[in-house]
């Protein structure tokens, strides 16, 4: 096991694990997220390939649709 610091709380996780399995067993949609390791995105196409390692600070994001339609209208 080791430790990292995922969206500000420490948790522990198995050894060896890429950022697409770590979304996997958060349980977590892969085309609603971003992700940034020790402050620098990660590229959604190595996500498979970039290994967690002990210490790492990561920080998950999800992409949220909506908000307020009015910001964008124009009074005619």
């Amino acid at each position: 096991m080791i430790e990292i610091q995922l969206n500000g709380q420490k948790k522990e996780i198995r050894a060896a694990i890429t950022l697409a399995h770590l979304l996997d067993e958060l349980k977590l949609k892969p085309e609603r997220v971003a992700i940034e390791v020790n402050r620098e995105i990660v590229k959604r196409d190595q996500w498979s390939s970039c290994v967690v390692q002990d210490g790492d600070s990561i920080e998950i994001v999800h992409f949220v649709g909506g908000g307020s339609i009015s910001r964008c209208q124009t009074n005619s």
